[in-house]
């Protein structure tokens, strides 16, 4: 079971201004911004093509994709399967929020098939998919963990595979240039030079630390979150495994820090 601290809800209810759209579709979704798409084809990087040429980036969720990625084969296939069988041939809407594109000039979008079915939600909650929020766009965080939660607990598709697990922060050296998802205590936090250090062990030369830039702490300032009210608490991050000392992840955002109980 897990919470976001408090005012994480209060970034939620700015993007999320009432339960839904009159068709259906999440308010915390955003805006429809093209209501009719037939997509073509899916890029190797599961990138929506549509028929007129527009680029999609599904935003919210990572795929198992990548030879980085340990056992990622099978889940893979699986994943680009149930996606095809979803927005393949099919007309779909797109919704997003500012920024609407990326720097390949995709359009950041959450994606609703037939019936109103949620792409991303449907994904995670087959094991298909991880939540990997951006640290400019954060919408309908808490639905995508609850999808993705529902998926670990009955342990589908990725979450079947050791290859997948949680990890601990006594455990990722090996994972170095992958992204993980890694619960632990944090058990000292600070900030120094503006930047934000939780360390999970007593060593930060040597043990994990997950940092927080002196620009995404401009988020967290404006949130009303201190992320030194971390320490003590067992908290699950995601992200990209770096070597800084010992194992480093950066978080950007509130959204991306999950207390659990």
């Amino acid at each position: 079971m897990t919470r976001r601290i408090a005012a994480t809800s209060l970034f939620t209810m700015m993007l999320c201004a009432g339960a839904a759209h009159a068709d259906g579709i999440p308010a915390c979704a955003g805006a429809v911004e093209l209501g009719s798409e037939i997509v073509t084809r899916i890029e190797p990087n599961a990138a929506l093509i549509t028929t007129d040429g527009l680029a999609v980036k599904m935003e919210g969720i990572r795929l198992p994709l990548g030879s980085r990625e340990k056992a990622s084969g099978t889940f893979t296939d699986q994943a680009y399967g149930m996606l095809a069988t979803l927005v393949k041939g099919r007309t779909v809407a797109l919704t997003a929020i500012e920024p609407k594109q990326d720097r390949y000039d995709r359009l950041r979008a959450q994606v609703f098939g037939a019936e109103q079915v949620w792409v991303q939600q449907r994904l995670l909650e087959q094991g298909l998919a991880r939540v990997a929020l951006s640290p400019d766009r954060t919408e309908c965080s808490s639905e995508l963990y609850a999808a993705e939660a529902s998926a670990r607990a009955a342990q589908r598709g990725i979450w079947s595979s050791p290859a997948y697990a949680i990890r601990t922060p006594d455990n990722l050296r090996g994972d170095v240039g992958t992204f993980q998802v890694v619960e632990g205590v944090v058990q000292t936090a600070n900030v120094d030079g503006g930047r934000a250090y939780l360390n999970f062990g007593a060593d930060w030369r040597t043990d994990l630390t997950v940092t927080i830039s002196p620009d995404d702490m401009k988020t967290f300032d404006l949130l009303g979150v201190d992320p030194r009210a971390y320490a003590g608490k067992r908290v699950r991050v995601r992200g990209m495994v770096q070597m800084v000392n010992g194992p480093s992840i950066a978080v950007a955002n509130p959204q991306s820090v999950e207390v659990v109980n």
